[in-house]
């Protein structure tokens, strides 16, 4: 079991851990409860989907990176597909408050770089701050998409945004989590290809601005993040946090990255380098590549 996730573990109810051990003691494990773990979960405990969520959500909150609030949130993204995703806040020291990512982007973003399509319900361990809130908003799941929190009814993200301002004021018809290909060619190394494979599946309907994020740590491991623009454009989630999410969920630290690329438009309105460059100091890393995206 990853050591962030004893002290949670520990304080939940005896049941539940039976059933969970095996689970968090798989290497395999990257904050991911697969289809048939969850039902598994459920005959064990013998709790309904949303209660058994909430009494995840202290492992969920195990895994944020609170260096600046101290305050761990916690989420659980549950998809169409059965999976359900862990999601935590990140802060980052010596870095502007707009790179921080909030619980309930980390478990979105988790299951979107995970292969999800679409997600049925947000489970957080406190309410949705209006950030967030718009940033579901931007899901194909529209306002439908159901939001469970402790000791409350479970309740739509329309009863949380009413009024809501989003793609489709704007006449956009593709969402955050559809299926994309802006059809970029990927040529070079390992890592480069990852960077633009991921903007390939970026979300940029506003800008345009496709891009991608894919780092190397010194594990050797890879891992790759996509664009996700919003309507509202301030909680847009810059790539490099996208791969960070992944990441942290697969059990990595922030402070082991090796290298990284950075995958964007030729002459795009906007520009991610500047804000990558800077988090990624921040971090400790100083090795990256800029290349720019051109059609296959």
């Amino acid at each position: 079991m990853h050591p962030r996730f004893l002290p949670a573990f520990d304080a939940l109810p005896s049941l539940l851990q039976t059933a969970l051990q095996p689970i968090l003691d798989d290497t395999d494990f990257h904050a991911v409860l697969t289809a048939d773990q969850v039902a598994s979960l459920q005959q064990q405990t013998q709790l309904d989907a949303d209660n058994l969520a909430l009494a995840l959500l202290p492992l969920a909150a195990a895994c944020a990176v609170a260096t600046v609030s101290h305050f761990n949130v916690g989420a659980i993204a549950r998809g169409v597909s059965g999976n359900w995703y862990f999601g935590a806040n990140m802060e980052f020291a010596d870095t502007p408050l707009q790179q921080t990512v909030h619980a309930e982007q980390s478990a979105i973003t988790h299951a979107w770089l995970r292969g999800e399509r679409r997600l049925e319900t947000i489970t957080v361990n406190y309410t949705p701050c209006g950030h967030c809130r718009q940033f579901m908003n931007e899901l194909n799941s529209g306002t439908a998409i159901r939001i469970s929190l402790p000791q409350r009814a479970v309740r739509t993200l329309a009863d949380y945004l009413p009024d809501a301002f989003g793609p489709r004021d704007l006449e956009i018809t593709t969402f955050l989590m559809d299926e994309v290909d802006h059809g970029y060619s990927a040529q070079g190394d390992e890592l480069t290809q990852a960077a633009v494979a991921a903007a390939n599946r970026s979300h940029a309907p506003y800008s345009q601005s496709h891009s991608g994020v894919a780092l190397l740590t010194t594990s050797g491991t890879l891992f790759a993040g996509r664009y996700a623009e919003n309507a509202a454009f301030n909680p847009s989630l810059p790539p490099l946090q996208g791969a960070l999410i992944l990441l942290n969920m697969h059990g990595e630290a922030c402070d082991q990255i090796k290298s990284a690329v950075l995958a964007e438009k030729k002459n795009a309105t906007l520009s991610q380098f500047a804000a990558t460059q800077a988090t990624l100091q921040a971090l400790g890393c100083r090795e990256l590549l800029q290349i720019e995206l051109l059609k296959a």
